[in-house]
């Protein structure tokens, strides 16, 4: 069925996004606005499970019958297991600054580094000395979206942190899911993004028979906040796209 004789049975694509590590839905605040004449829109909780797979699994118990399908980061790397899961009820793809790759052991001691520092009380501080300099760009370091991306870290919460690191650890492996895709797939990067950097994401596109690359400029590692407009116009494109 094409988007527009969707739009025109059901009024709007349901849309479901998924956030990053530490995030909530304050990271697709803009997004949802901008597309809400389109688009029914849901952000899924990444924070009940430690487990990629526990994580799709709670949202596809939640999500829409069939829908357009969202993730950034973290966020992507639960959609990638949600085609593992549940291909058919995904409409089209879209995945941001999303690592493709398994965990390398520097990561995995960060991590549990970062799972000690909370443990001993001093959970602000990750996000805060630790995250930051990899999250947004550097022109945007000194903005009021430092204390937005600190405030979404606080709301999501240190047991929370523990169980999404752990999964990050322990995650499947990517590739053996992407060339299986066959929904439209639109892959977009912040042009700054040095956590996963936009070789990363010429990866997903090389693995995934239907997909284009998107790069952000003027935008880092969380992307939707970093360059909102841009992000929020290319999903527009993303949803409407034949």
């Amino acid at each position: 069925m094409k988007q527009e004789d969707y739009l025109e049975r059901n009024n709007k694509i349901p849309l479901l996004l998924l956030p990053g590590t530490l995030c909530n839905e304050k990271l697709w605040e803009h997004q949802m606005s901008y597309l809400a004449d389109i688009a029914s829109i849901t952000v899924g909780d990444l924070t009940q499970n430690n487990t990629i797979e526990g994580m799709a699994s709670n949202v596809l118990d939640k999500a829409p019958e069939r829908f357009a399908l969202a993730g950034l980061s973290l966020g992507g790397m639960v959609a990638i297991e949600i085609m593992r899961q549940a291909p058919e009820r995904v409409m089209r793809l879209a995945l941001l600054d999303t690592n493709p790759r398994s965990p390398t052991d520097v990561q995995i001691e960060t991590w549990l580094k970062f799972i000690q520092i909370s443990k001993e009380g001093n959970f602000t501080s990750i996000t805060k000395d630790y995250l930051m300099p990899g999250l947004i760009r550097r022109a945007n370091q000194d903005t009021s979206l430092v204390q937005k991306v600190i405030d979404m870290a606080e709301e999501v919460g240190a047991e929370a942190m523990e169980r999404q690191m752990t999964a990050l650890m322990y995650r499947p492996d990517a590739f053996e899911v992407l060339p299986t895709i066959s929904c439209f797939v639109s892959v977009m990067v912040g042009e700054e993004d040095s956590v996963c950097p936009v070789a990363m994401s010429n990866e997903i596109v090389q693995q995934i028979p239907n997909s284009d690359l998107m790069v952000i400029k003027n935008a880092g590692h969380l992307s939707s906040l970093d360059n909102p407009l841009e992000v929020s116009r290319k999903l527009k494109v993303w949803l409407l796209k034949n």
